[in-house]
């Protein structure tokens, strides 16, 4: 007998229920993988109307492995695994949280490149702790990535069809975490404005969006995004951009890291932040996000120029 929910590839066990006629070739790298798998992302009419009934996209039922030809999830399946989740406990999804469930499907249906670097801090903290306005640290980044990108425009670019449009204002997106979601209100015209000129209109978003009360006009728009995951002490993650967006820089907590100075001949400890920068890849490839994250590691060392 198979294992209580092996047939949708979710018990701790690695079975998987496969017919028993499907042949297997070897691949490229000489795994074998199951043949002729085509159908699998196939719904049939009745299938797509169980699934809008019950409001699921396909990516809910990933995980089932289907009993129908080429793998294909049949409507039996689909009502074998509502069956077996019937007792689960369960939390009604907030509308926050459908809308970023949403909004990351549409994301994944582009291919997606990371990268990422080292990026000296002390410059910036000290030139923060001797601002009169402490501005966050997030605009710091938010500046330093519209410059960069206002000199290197194909890489917020959109592909459409045979074509790459360039936006016409670089404006930035700033991620803020709030209760079970992420709102992103966007800066306007950040490459053409300084820090100084930039901060109130930061400030604002920031509070309005903490407390979910943005406007549609300050959350829409944005060519990229920037997110500071190191407020939770992460070191590396690898975000998503939006749907809308090609691509989105990603910071890290600062860490202090020993590194030998000549000058004095001895360790010295540094203040150091991972940068990573997710891009769509049909527009942007790696060379293209090396050249944005240098360029903005090389900004933030002089950050009485931003």
């Amino acid at each position: 007998d198979k294992p209580a929910g092996a047939h949708f590839g979710i018990t701790g066990d690695s079975y998987q229920e496969h017919d028993a006629d499907l042949k297997v070739q070897p691949s490229v790298r000489g795994l074998p993988v199951p043949a002729g798998m085509k159908g699998a992302h196939y719904m049939s009419p009745r299938m797509k109307a169980r699934m809008d009934e019950l409001g699921m996209r396909a990516s809910d039922i990933a995980f089932i492995s289907g009993s129908g030809s080429g793998g294909r999830v049949t409507i039996d399946d689909l009502e074998e695994f509502l069956e077996y989740v019937s007792q689960w406990p369960r939390r009604k999804a907030s509308s926050m949280r459908l809308a970023v469930a949403d909004a990351m499907r549409r994301s994944w249906t582009r291919p997606l490149a990371s990268a990422g670097r080292p990026v000296f801090m002390d410059p910036l903290i000290k030139h923060r702790q001797h601002s009169p306005h402490r501005p966050g640290i997030t605009l710091y980044f938010a500046r330093a990535l519209a410059l960069a990108l206002a000199e290197n425009p194909e890489c917020a670019g959109y592909l459409v069809g045979e074509n790459i449009l360039s936006p016409r204002t670089i404006d930035i997106g700033i991620a803020v975490q709030v209760a079970d979601g992420v709102m992103v209100p966007v800066l306007r015209r950040v490459n053409e404005r300084t820090m100084e000129e930039l901060l109130e209109d930061y400030n604002r978003l920031i509070a309005q969006a903490r407390r979910r009360r943005l406007a549609p006009e300050d959350s829409t728009g944005g060519i990229a995004t920037v997110t500071n995951f190191g407020g939770f002490g992460l070191t590396f993650a690898a975000p998503m951009p939006m749907p809308s967006e090609s691509i989105i820089l990603g910071v890290g907590a600062v860490t202090k890291t020993p590194v030998w100075s000549d000058e004095v001949e001895a360790f010295i400890p540094i203040s150091k932040a991972n940068i990573v920068a997710t891009g769509d890849h049909r527009v942007v490839d790696g060379a293209d996000i090396g050249r944005v994250l240098k360029r903005v590691a090389e900004l933030l060392q002089r950050p009485e120029y931003l």
